[in-house]
């Protein structure tokens, strides 16, 4: 009796171990490093989801990982231009601290296209942008050191998947090939998943704990989805364009469930932590292919916003939260859940701590120019320095952007961003002004 009393107590006590251990980070402690799975969305706006309450767009896959995650609702990107936000992805910094702000170097005086990219110092430049991934600590890079296999596929504007620490990939990245955002990657999604499955299965013979990076370019232009999938939505809405932006989401979508159910069948997702975000967001221009204001490129909601969603089975707890994340907060928390620390030069959190998450203050981000001005110096390109605190936020013109006033909403009551409150609001304008610039000046 006595004996079966202590086997009690002591079984009671791990659990209480074990309780106050995941309370705070959300997830409990493995002796398997996990599999990492990161799914990044190209160009898709945070509601264009059915789990978020899109009347049309159908994306049941991604409904049941948003079930099964940790899904925060208020998610961020710090730049809404496809190669910074992912150059951040990728190093948990942000843009401004990585230095890769823009999607291209200048343009040289005179030329555009073809005869742009075939300029020596334009070459020349691109060279030194792409250099920037080197000098960064990335998430291969770091997982890699600790036996990590890994395997880009889809969108990476930083030359060959090797510069960026990854052990395989599909990205040449050589310019005199067509080698700019993606080249031989970019076939991920829109012609199978071949090359993804084919990696995971020899990572699993190794023997090795694997991380991929899924970025295909998806619902992002070309938008050509299947005849099916096109038809589908075109009763929906009078704008053909639209329907062939809400046809590619659900295509994407399809291409997520291909990945997701393949860690099923392979009994993989027990152990795989499985990360989804956005790039950027889009807003369909009705009248012609194309974005339409206040989406990508923008310091808008349509522009910077997105879901962030983690899943680990038995590990994580899934539920839907709505306090502040940001896509810089990923390289830590992979790195936590991986059982290694991030760097120092990090500013993110790690989304499983569940109590730093909710003592977060505000986050911030920047808008840069689509080519850079000076790609040495981050401020050069700077448009937009914004930031965000519980409801309030404030958008602050940079450099290039003139004489261009400040604008704060309050997203509580006004999520489309439609009323302008620094003048009546000027004591909450200057707080978060002062915090941004302690965040970073912008020069």
């Amino acid at each position: 009796m006595r004996l079966r009393l202590l086997q009690f107590l002591s079984l009671v006590l791990a659990l209480s171990i074990h309780f106050a251990l995941t309370q705070d980070s959300g997830y409990s402690a493995d002796p398997r490093p996990p599999n990492v799975v990161l799914i990044i969305g190209d160009d898709m706006t945070y509601g264009d989801y059915s789990f978020l309450g899109h009347p049309q767009i159908q994306t049941p896959h991604l409904d049941k990982l948003a079930r099964e995650s940790l899904t925060y609702r208020r998610g961020y990107v710090p730049a809404s231009l496809c190669r910074a936000s992912l150059a951040s992805i990728v190093t948990g910094l942000y843009p401004h601290q990585h230095k890769i702000t823009s999607n291209d170097p200048p343009l040289p005086a005179g030329k555009t296209g073809a005869a742009a990219r075939q300029d020596p110092a334009y070459q020349v430049a691109r060279e030194a942008m792409i250099a920037y991934i080197e000098k960064s600590p990335t998430l291969p890079r770091l997982l890699g050191q600790h036996g990590y296999a890994s395997f880009q596929s889809g969108k990476w504007w930083e030359g060959s998947f090797s510069r960026g620490g990854f052990t395989a990939g599909m990205t040449h990245g050589d310019a005199a090939r067509g080698g700019r955002h993606g080249d031989e990657g970019l076939k991920i999604g829109r012609e199978g998943l071949g090359p993804v499955f084919k990696f995971i299965d020899q990572a699993v013979a190794d023997g090795k704990p694997f991380f991929v990076w899924y970025a295909p370019m998806m619902p992002h232009e070309p938008h050509n989805p299947p005849q099916r999938l096109l038809d589908k939505y075109k009763s929906k809405t009078p704008s053909l364009h639209v329907a062939r932006y809400w046809a590619m989401c659900e295509w994407f979508d399809e291409s997520c469930g291909q990945l997701l159910d393949y860690l099923d069948r392979k009994q993989l997702a027990e152990n795989t932590l499985v990360v989804y975000v956005n790039d950027n967001g889009w807003i369909q221009n009705e009248n012609q292919p194309g974005f339409a204001p206040r989406s990508k490129r923008s310091p808008y909601e349509g522009g910077l916003r997105t879901p962030i969603m983690l899943r680990w089975p038995g590990k994580i707890m899934p539920r839907m939260a709505d306090d502040l994340a940001m896509s810089i907060d990923l390289a830590p928390t992979i790195l936590t859940a991986a059982g290694l620390k991030p760097t120092q030069e990090m500013p993110g959190l790690n989304l499983l701590d569940e109590s730093g998450v909710r003592g977060r203050k505000a986050i911030f981000g920047e808008i840069f120019e689509h080519n850079a001005v000076d790609i040495h110096q981050p401020a050069s390109s700077l448009q937009f320095r914004w930031v965000i605190e519980s409801q309030w936020k404030l958008i602050i013109p940079g450099p290039r952007e003139g004489k261009a006033a400040m604008e704060l909403y309050d997203l509580s009551s006004d999520p489309g961003e439609a009323t302008n409150l620094s003048g009546k609001q000027k004591d909450t304008a200057a707080r978060l002004l002062r915090m941004a610039d302690e965040w970073w000046p912008g020069r």
